[in-house]
């Protein structure tokens, strides 16, 4: 089985807009800043649930914020 890790660029695009901090985003994705701290550090892979609504959040393509590593 090949490994496969999820990586992303939420933090930086976050920052870069200066639209949300770390917990109004997660506030209105509806996790916890915590979570979103996770996410944000590589060390959480969201569901796919997740990724639409922090893309429709960040106005930024999925494609864009997440990719996949082999």
């Amino acid at each position: 089985m090949v490994e496969i890790t999820i990586r992303n660029r939420v933090k930086l695009v976050r920052i870069e807009q200066g639209k949300y901090n770390q917990g109004e985003l997660a506030k209105l994705i509806g996790l916890t800043r915590q979570t979103m701290n996770l996410i944000e550090a590589q060390n959480y892979n969201p569901s796919i649930k997740v990724c639409l609504l922090i893309s429709k959040y960040l106005e930024a393509p999925v494609d864009h914020l997440f990719w996949m590593e082999e």
